[in-house]
This record gives C-alpha cells, sequence and structure tokens, in this order.
C-alpha cells in the first residue's frame, strides 16, 4: 500500500485523514443524499466500503436491525470474493483468520455393509493456478465488519445508520428525484431525498416491495437444516470439506469453519410439500440426530451449537434489477437498484449466494461513483442491470443442476432402477464445477464497456470479459515480487496494463503517446490540474531482467508525480519475475500487448500496442472528454 503521499502522518496508515465535509456532519440523517444504500448485508456492505472512497459523494447506509449481524448465514468465500477484497486491502487479514478448503473428500455407502460409509475419494478444492488466492471460510458477519470497518476508516468515515427501516418512496423531477420514507424503531417516520437508491436487503426486500418488482421462480420442494456445531467425534475427516452420501438415510454436506474446531453441517432433510411450515420447526437437536444416522459408524457428540437454520431449496430471480420498466424510454435513467438476494434468491451448498451478491455491488459501485463525479454520462447505469441479470440467470442454472445433483441418492448396485449416483460421479462433477465454485467463471458480452476479441490472440491468458487473472512480477524500483493485479485498488479508477514487446521500443512509443499524444485517452479524459493517473491509471510490464531497466528514464506516464505534494509514483512500473514469467504465463504475444481492466477487475479490452484510435474510441464510450488537456 502507499501512503505519506499527502504527507508524513504517524499511526494507523489505514485510517486516512477525515475529508473537510465529514468533519461537520451531523449524526441525524441528511435531507439530502447522493446515494442511499438499503441494507448492510454483503452487497450493501461492498457497495458502502467502495462509495466511502469518494467523500465528496455524500453516502449515507441505513439498516433495520439494531446493530451489525453477528452469527450465522453465508460463510463460503470463493477465490474471486478474496481477489476483491485485495481491492480493498483487505485480503490478508481475511485469510488469515479464515478456513482454507484444500480438499473436497467425498463418502458413500461401503461395499461390505452399506449401513456403514467409507470414504470413496477426494478431489483438490480448487484447481491448480485459478487464483493466487484459496477458497475460505469465512463467517458473513465477519466479513461484513471489515467492509464496514474499512468504510469507517475511510476519509468519508462512512457508518450505518442502524434500526432504520426503508418503507417506500416517491419520485420527483428534482436533482434529487426520489424521496425515500424511512421509519425508525420508535416509529418516528423521516424523509431523506436521494439521487438513487439500492436495495440491499435481502430476500424480503421492502425496496424491491417498493418497486412492485416480484421474485420468480420455481417452488422450494427439498428441505435442508443448517448448523454451526463445536463437537467431538471420532469421524477422520472433521476438519475437511465432506460430501457424504448414506444409503437411504440421506445427506451430508460438512464444511469446517474458521478457528479450528467449528464445523457447519448441511443436513438433507428430503423432499417436503410447498410451503410446509412444519419442516422449519426442525430442532438443532433433530438435525444432530440425522446427521449420526447419515454418519453411521461414526458419531458427532455436539457441545454446542453457535447457529442453525432449516431452509427450503428454491431458485428465484427478479424481472428487473432497477426501476426502469418495459414502457420506459429508451434513454432512461434508472434511480432504484436492487442487489444480491433482493433480487436472486437460491441454495447456500454451491456457496455462491454471498459472493455473487457482493459482486452484483462491485459492478455498480464504480458506475454509480463515475456518474455522479462527472466522469461518465447517466447511461452508464443502464449496464449493471444488463449485465449482472445474465450472470443471475447463469446462477440459478447451475443452482438448479447443483442442488439437485447434490440431493440424488447413492446408487445401490443392486437397485439401480432407484436411480442415483456413484462415488465416482460425485467427484468428477465436483471436479468439473471447480471454475465456477471458485467463482471465477463470469465472463461479460462484449459491449460499450467490453470489448470484440478480434485481438485476443495477443493476450490469451487474459480473457477479453473475465477477471483479470493475476500472475506474479517484480516492481522495478524496488525489486518486489508481488501480484501484478494487487495493484489494483477499489478506487473507480481504470487499468491500462501494456505488456512489453520483444525489444521494449513499441512499449515506450505507446506509454509516450499516452504522456503526450493530443488523442491519449489520458488526456481526453482526465481533468486540467488533475493527477494524470486520476482517471486511467496506467502500468507497463516489461521483458527481461528488472534491474535492466532505468525508471527514471521512463515516459511521464510511468513515473507520475502526484497528490498535493507532487511526489513521484514509483509503482507503475514492472519486469517478468524470472521464476514465473507472466509473458508465458497469459500468452502473451511477442509483439506485446495493451490489456484494458475494468474497475471492478474485469478485463475490458485486448489491443495491440500499436493501437490509437481503437483505445481512444474504446474509452469514449463511457468517459466524458475534459475541454482542458490533463497537465504532465
Amino acid at each position: 500500500m502507499q501512503f505519506h503521499r499527502d504527507g508524513y502522518r504517524p499511526g494507523d496508515p489505514d485510517l486516512l485523514p477525515a475529508a473537510p465535509q465529514v468533519q461537520d456532519r451531523t449524526p441525524e440523517l441528511p435531507d439530502a443524499v447522493d446515494v442511499l444504500i438499503v441494507g448492510t448485508g454483503p452487497a450493501g456492505t461492498v457497495l458502502a466500503a467502495q462509495l466511502a472512497a469518494f467523500p465528496d459523494i455524500t453516502t449515507r447506509i441505513v439498516e433495520h436491525r439494531p446493530g451489525p449481524l453477528e452469527v450465522g448465514q453465508a460463510d463460503g468465500v470463493a477465490c474471486r470474493t478474496v481477489e476483491m477484497f485485495q481491492a480493498f486491502g483487505l485480503a490478508d487479514a481475511l485469510v488469515r483468520e479464515a478456513y482454507w478448503v484444500n480438499e473436497v473428500r467425498f463418502w458413500g455407502p461401503s461395499e461390505a455393509d452399506r449401513s456403514k460409509i467409507v470414504r470413496t475419494g477426494w478431489v483438490e478444492d480448487t484447481p491448480e493456478g485459478l487464483s493466487e488466492f484459496p477458497h475460505v471460510i469465512v463467517n458473513q458477519a465477519r466479513m461484513q465488519q471489515f467492509l464496514l470497518e474499512h468504510a469507517a476508516k475511510s476519509s468519508s468515515r462512512l457508518e450505518a445508520d442502524y434500526g432504520v427501516e426503508f418503507v417506500g418512496y416517491e419520485m420527483n423531477d428534482s436533482d434529487h428525484p426520489v424521496t425515500a420514507q424511512l421509519r425508525h424503531t420508535d416509529g418516528t417516520e423521516i424523509t431523506v431525498r436521494a439521487k438513487y437508491v439500492v436495495g440491499c436487503d435481502g430476500a424480503r426486500s421492502n425496496v424491491r416491495r417498493a418497486l412492485g418488482i416480484r421474485l420468480e421462480g420455481d417452488a422450494a420442494n427439498h428441505a435442508w437444516g443448517v448448523m454451526d456445531v463445536l463437537a467431538t467425534t471420532d469421524f477422520p475427516d472433521w476438519r475437511t470439506k465432506n460430501v457424504v452420501q448414506s444409503a437411504g438415510k440421506g445427506s451430508l454436506l460438512m464444511i469446517p469453519r474458521e478457528g479450528g474446531n467449528m464445523v457447519r453441517c448441511y443436513v438433507d432433510l428430503g423432499v417436503v410439500e410447498a410451503g410446509d411450515a412444519e419442516i422449519r420447526k426442525t430442532t438443532a437437536e433433530q438435525l444432530a440426530e440425522v446427521a449420526n444416522a447419515i454418519l453411521h459408524p461414526y458419531s458427532i457428540d455436539v457441545q454446542q451449537v453457535a447457529w442453525s437454520s432449516v431452509y427450503e431449496v428454491g431458485q428465484r430471480v427478479a424481472a428487473r434489477f432497477d426501476d426502469l420498466t418495459p414502457e420506459s424510454q429508451a434513454d432512461a435513467i434508472p434511480h432504484l437498484f436492487l442487489t444480491g438476494d433482493a433480487c436472486h434468491t437460491h441454495s447456500a451448498k454451491a456457496g455462491q449466494g454471498m459472493n455473487v451478491s457482493m459482486q452484483d455491488a462491485f459492478n455498480l459501485g464504480w458506475k454509480l461513483a463515475a456518474v455522479l463525479q462527472g466522469r461518465s454520462d447517466a447511461a452508464l447505469l443502464r449496464t449493471y442491470s444488463e449485465e449482472r441479470q445474465a450472470i443471475a440467470a447463469d446462477l440459478i442454472a447451475f443452482d438448479k443442476h447443483w442442488s439437485a445433483f447434490i440431493a440424488q441418492p447413492a446408487l445401490d448396485p443392486e437397485h439401480p432402477e432407484l436411480g442415483g449416483v456413484t462415488p465416482a460421479d460425485m467427484q468428477a462433477e465436483f471436479a468439473r464445477q471447480g471454475r465456477y465454485t471458485a467463482g471465477v467463471a463470469t465472463q461479460y458480452t462484449p459491449s460499450s464497456l467490453t470489448g470484440a476479441a478480434d485481438h485476443q490472440h495477443l493476450a490469451t491468458g487474459f480473457e477479453i470479459g473475465t477477471r483479470f487473472h493475476s500472475a506474479p512480477v517484480r516492481r522495478v524500483a524496488d525489486a518486489k515480487r508481488m501480484e501484478l493485479g494487487h495493484s489494483h485498488r477499489a478506487d473507480g479508477r481504470w487499468r491500462v496494463y501494456a505488456f512489453g514487446d520483444s525489444s521494449g521500443a513499441a512499449l515506450g512509443e505507446f506509454a509516450t503517446w499516452l504522456t503526450e499524444g493530443e488523442e491519449s485517452p489520458v488526456r481526453r479524459f482526465t481533468a486540467a490540474g488533475a493527477d494524470i493517473d486520476s482517471v486511467i491509471d496506467v502500468h507497463g510490464v516489461f521483458r527481461g531482467s528488472h534491474r535492466d531497466l532505468d525508471v527514471t528514464g521512463l515516459p511521464e506516464i510511468l513515473l507520475p508525480t502526484s497528490g498535493p505534494l507532487g511526489l513521484q509514483d514509483w509503482e507503475k512500473a514492472w519486469a517478468a519475475d524470472a521464476a514465473v514469467d507472466i509473458f508465458a504465463e497469459r500468452g502473451i504475444a511477442a509483439e506485446g500487448a495493451v490489456v484494458v481492466v475494468r474497475p471492478d477487475q474485469y478485463v475490458a479490452h485486448v489491443l495491440p500496442l500499436t493501437a490509437r484510435d481503437e483505445l481512444r474510441d474504446f474509452f469514449a464510450g463511457f468517459l466524458l472528454p475534459v475541454e482542458v488537456p490533463v497537465a504532465g
């Protein structure tokens, strides 16, 4: 991380100085805000952490609960989510206290005695090389705490207002077109005028209800109990992730939790009739009885239940993720949005709910900031629903398949007509779905924000539309070996990674054009007097050793001066690492490549180093030009 760029200050570098406009803020909700976030769940806390980076944007977050979430709910954290946490500077703390899911082990009926289970195989949880981060388990409450603390330490000093419920809204023609009606727990009602309202308030979303949008999809028909337990046991794989199939007694999914002892058990309760309220009365003691029956000849002796619940698997998605309707004008701008469980619900066993919800917010947050700061036209906000509805549809399709597959009984060799799956089938399916469950299967299709694949051959390992797949490099200035993707921060900026050609000449010419060229997107879209990297952050990656480069001789775009003191930024120039060559790992062609990365870490375009008009025109598709070129 970089600090002291605004001048030396002692103490915790994560605690940023409060912005001037924050110092005069009163604890009460203001009459008007730019963004009102409703709900402090996974999506709401990501959105808050992201918008907290912009103290000039007035953001408030309200939550109907009396305080932060403390226990239970989601816990699976996909590799992709840890990558996102790295952009907030939170990944190290997250993985330090998390349980790392290394293997998935499979258990099924013994051939010798089908009343007993035996281990039938195992697979690596995350395929080798899929991410520099592991798949981990951390309580949802802790995930949200990380993000809320990040927002509170920002220059915005953003903190949630608890005990405040969203009731409804009205639209008007002012510059704050949404009048949100809110209610405190004591019954006091207030109104807040907002430019944008984001419903992150879960499956029973009041924002969705106010918009008149319903969740549509399949009714639940299979019940599962879930409990976080501290127990003693003779089961040998208590500290690995397990899929257990019994002969006629149901299935059990076991996922160890952080801390070294607690384990989450998903207990198969079988098919239920839609609307069956009795199944929800199943107690933790009853869940333990079912689990022990499935685990025979092993057993668990539960000492404490930290949290438990019963739910029915159902998959539903909202018809739209914002306030635009089929009758809206083609150029209409959305002002209310839905994220996370407010617009898609599904089972918990694939570990996708919290992760996809957070990615919804990460997609929306930078777009709101770009529009509110005047860098992009408000039409950019229409891309949120366009992009994330397609992702939600993919999620629902996957979850239907995954839930049905997991719920199948073990195949009885003596009665194959009864159906079911073999241990080998189960193991193969887990391995096949590795990319999806790691959260890296998302791919945005061509649009104003995602280019065509005409030049994909120049960087085959950075597939357009997918998340930027990091790889090791050496920072030229100090020889530090680190992941290139970790230079990306959740600050709303676009990244341009220029990968060098064999001689380095084309990279030098490209960097010089970005610095000085009249048609350079850096000059066209960065305001006069602003830091040269404030909108588009350019990095150069050179072939060969870092020792062969003189940073001070590089074009200004790769050693820019910025901040109030005009200090040099020494963290823009990189070289290939001798041990793991990024050019080979990510398929960079001999002539080099330009890789454009969105603020939410997705690859937007791949172009040649000789591209000029193409790069300018791409950025012109969503950035607003400024009248005066940026000062060097």
